[in-house]
């Protein structure tokens, strides 16, 4: 991460990340109030604004930090490890930033300049494909949907969803939060901070400014005009490695939880702490290597397709492919490394408020991202094999 960090600008990743270790007790002091009112309550949004956390890849020169692609994902993870649905929540809200940066200019400065909130504008809906209808109308659009997985719709000031625009293309839209209707639907028995609920717009106008027209169905680069090197890395790049990047931090604290409960508890009908049993010290060491093989492949692959694009040479399909692969790894190494402590830390482990139980059910309910999904594998594979893997992997 060092090499890459120096590459963009050190000081400002370096500075983001000891802010993120600094703010993880405040974070996880916030866990019970964000579990039970599904949202990040507000004055933790605000203790994240000051730290920078929703600035951290826009543009510097509207006033972003703009940090390398390793800075942000390492913050995320830093962030995830203190409590999984901020985590969510803030790589979501960037990566829908990002997208938001290809807007015509004046959809840009709605978004992101002129905005009461500037940089630190909260976005919240979905890029995926589906939800919405529209009619023209002079200027822009009137839409009519509702869509699924609004992460952070309580806290947000937009949300992004999208309706279909003939065949095979789609219209990707913002709308102010304040002119959508939220659906409780969000139930789940783990990342319920996110308030990842469905909303819905009805005949609502959309300006032309506010809209970017995708030929397909699947999310492109149209953000490229930005300058430097985080703005033309490839999508593959941050759709996948930044939900796994919230994996391995529930992960580490997972890992983190039993070693603090090794070191105080003594198992009924034993003399010693369980920290000495054969089997915790066993589990322990092997959570840690398969965890730390899964950071370790994505930090080397993303390494890797940052500088080819630095370098200013094409990103070869394997690449992508690799990219792919290093994302649904680290997320299937998270799980088998938290299956390891969960399973070590006895009957305390059921205990629903306990950070083993929390983090095993926010863990699963990451893994069924359809971003980091096992079919991303075979995908994959073809590639490896001199196949063509057909559009998603495009």
């Amino acid at each position: 991460m060092t090499e890459l960090a120096a590459r963009a600008d050190t000081s400002v990743g370096a500075a983001l990340l000891q802010r993120a270790v600094e703010l993880k007790p405040t974070v996880r002091s916030f866990q019970d109030e964000i579990e039970a009112e599904q949202r990040i309550p507000q004055a933790l949004v605000q203790e994240l604004k000051s730290a920078g956390f929703y600035r951290m890849l826009v543009p510097s020169k509207l006033g972003g930090l703009q940090v390398d692609l390793l800075t942000f994902l390492r913050a995320v993870e830093l962030m995830a490890e203190a409590d999984a649905s901020t985590g969510w929540n803030l790589a979501n809200n960037a990566v829908q930033q990002v997208i938001a940066l290809s807007l015509p200019d004046a959809g840009v400065d709605d978004i992101l300049k002129s905005s009461a909130n500037g940089p630190d504008v909260i976005i919240a809906g979905t890029a995926v494909a589906g939800g919405g209808t529209a009619s023209r109308v002079e200027g822009g659009y009137k839409v009519t949907g509702r869509w699924r997985f609004g992460s952070g719709c309580r806290e947000s000031q937009w949300m992004l969803a999208n309706f279909d625009a003939g065949p095979e293309q789609i219209i990707r839209f913002f709308v102010p939060s304040t002119e959508t209707t939220v659906i409780e639907t969000w139930d789940m028995t783990g990342m319920r901070g996110t308030g990842s609920h469905d909303w819905s717009v009805v005949d609502q106008f959309v300006p032309d400014r506010r809209t970017i027209a995708e030929r397909g169905r699947l999310l492109t680069n149209q953000w490229s005009r930005w300058p430097g090197t985080l703005y033309s890395m490839p999508v593959h790049t941050l759709i996948g490695p930044h939900h796994s990047s919230i994996a391995t931090g529930i992960a580490r604290s997972g890992i983190d939880a039993l070693a603090e409960l090794a070191g105080a508890k003594v198992p009924r009908g034993r003399s010693g702490l369980l920290r000495e049993q054969p089997l915790v010290q066993d589990s322990v060491a092997r959570a840690e290597a398969i965890l730390s093989a899964g950071q370790a492949l994505r930090r080397q692959v993303l390494r890797d397709i940052w500088e080819t694009v630095e370098a200013g040479v094409p990103v070869g399909q394997e690449q992508l492919a690799r990219s792919r692969i290093a994302a649904s790894y680290a997320v299937d190494a998270a799980r088998q490394a938290m299956d390891l402590v969960y399973r070590a830390g006895g009957t305390t482990s059921n205990q629903r408020m306990h950070q083993l139980a929390r983090t095993w059910r926010d863990l699963q309910v990451v893994g069924q991202a359809a971003s980091v999904a096992p079919e991303w594998y075979a995908l994959a594979g073809r590639v490896l094999l001199g196949m063509d893997p057909g559009p998603r992997l495009a």
